[in-house]
């Protein structure tokens, strides 16, 4: 059964809404489109600090600084296992 907006009520609505306000917060968005780049799509940094990406960049004035891969979560919690076997 659907429930309605209006059916919770206001405090726990409050709380839903700064709940998503916070993670949004923390995400970087591009400059033009407002969107969330996706893990492995390429964005382009520019001297205003500005953000575009991939498919904004053609639109952006001037040129980047620079550019990166969008990494996700696990970025660099990984553990890299190193095969150290003696020569035989």
């Amino acid at each position: 059964m659907p429930t309605s907006a209006r059916a919770i009520p206001d405090l726990q609505l409050a709380l839903f809404k700064r709940g998503v306000d916070e993670l949004m917060a923390g995400r970087e968005r591009c400059c033009r489109c407002h969107r969330t780049p996706l893990i492995g799509e390429r964005v382009y940094v520019y001297e205003s600090g500005a953000l575009a990406c991939e498919l904004c960049r053609i639109r952006e004035r001037g040129t980047p600084l620079g550019s990166r891969l969008v990494h996700g979560p696990e970025f660099g919690h990984t553990i890299k296992i190193n095969e150290q076997r003696a020569a035989a």
